[in-house]
């Protein structure tokens, strides 16, 4: 079923920060019929939604998951499409049980349900699937039952995406018209971050910690191969992962199907990051290597690059934004405490 802007579409976890650059980014194609699914709780996360447009919002505990597969709305919201971020995204959470319920058995509902309904589902599986990396980086299906994740975070996305696999759902167009893309997104930072605690990105803490100190703290390496601060990632901002996770609901996307990374295809240091967040904020580069935490060290990744020639056969053409350009658009955004939909705040507006 083609896409038009009176389509309807369903946004979990469209309060976070890749779901609320969806929203946005859906905004600035022209689409208003969005219903957003988050959990908001206590903290500042509702403001990540008050300069976006949408038709509703239900919290993710209200029961609506429930009501949605027992067709409560099929009439009021005729769905056309689902974008489901609405997952545990702390790669560090302890409680397994909660990230199999929060992560694998509502995907599982919504899956079915968009079997069920004939609906187009993209939803977020993670490169934390990858592991170690021993494996490769490569978005392929056939590669995902070798693959060893490090912690419970990452075997709950894969939990799902062995679910899909399993019954063929990531293989094509399903009869009735229903289709399933995964996306594995790496490292993505920028506006609409400031709730995530613990998990907001280092460009973050960077601009935090030379607001108040002048000075930027990286781990220390215990690899010889890797001087300190040189342990690499594949950085991407936000705004680029939701133009990428987008465009597998647009005409030229829509036939794509499985597997996709979502990142920017080449590594940087986190020392470039570091001196990135310097000279966005104009400040002198001043890095100090600290010791990493015990507990983390048998786990820590010090190589991270998604393989993006997949996404580019699909038909993606858009360059993504250098780690340079897009540490001085954030760096404008957090100057001036701006989110999503404030342009009109940034210096450039």
């Amino acid at each position: 079923m083609e896409m038009d802007r009176k389509s309807w579409i369903l946004v979990t976890g469209g309060a976070g920060l890749i779901g609320s650059a969806i929203v946005y980014h859906l905004n600035q194609m022209g689409f208003e019929n969005i219903v957003v699914v988050d959990h908001l709780g206590e903290g500042e996360k509702w403001q990540n939604l008050r300069a976006l447009r949408f038709a509703d919002y239900f919290e993710k505990d209200s029961g609506f998951y429930e009501e949605l597969i027992n067709g409560v709305y099929d009439q009021v919201y005729p769905f056309q499409a689902i974008f489901h971020l609405g997952n545990c995204s702390d790669t560090t959470e302890p409680d397994a049980s909660y990230l199999m319920d929060n992560n694998f058995l509502c995907g599982k509902m919504l899956a079915d349900y968009a079997m069920r309904r004939g609906i187009r589902m993209v939803y977020a599986s993670s490169a934390a699937t990858y592991g170690d990396g021993e494996v490769g980086f490569r978005d392929d299906e056939s590669q995902v039952p070798s693959l060893r994740p490090l912690n419970k975070y990452g075997y709950s996305k894969q939990l799902f995406d062995q679910y899909l696999l399993q019954r063929g759902w990531l293989s094509g167009e399903q009869e009735g018209g229903a289709s399933f893309v995964g996306v594995k997104y790496s490292n993505v930072f920028g506006p609409n971050e400031y709730h995530k605690g613990k998990m907001r990105s280092m460009l973050l803490r960077c601009f935090e910690q030379i607001s108040q100190a002048g000075e930027v703290k990286l781990f220390r390496s215990y690899r010889p191969e890797y001087g300190d601060g040189e342990q690499v990632r594949d950085f991407l901002y936000v705004k680029d992962a939701a133009k990428m996770t987008v465009f597998f609901m647009t005409e030229a996307g829509r036939a794509a199907t499985g597997l996709f990374n979502i990142g920017y295809g080449s590594t940087r240091t986190w020392n470039d990051l570091a001196r990135a967040m310097f000279a966005a904020m104009d400040r002198p580069v001043k890095i100090q290597y600290i010791d990493m935490p015990e507990e983390l060290k048998a786990r820590y990744q010090y190589y991270t690059c998604l393989e993006m020639e997949k996404l580019r056969r699909a038909g993606y053409r858009e360059t993504p934004m250098t780690l340079e350009e897009a540490a001085r658009e954030y760096v404008a955004y957090l100057q001036k405490g701006a989110h999503l939909g404030d342009e009109h705040l940034l210096p450039h507006a």
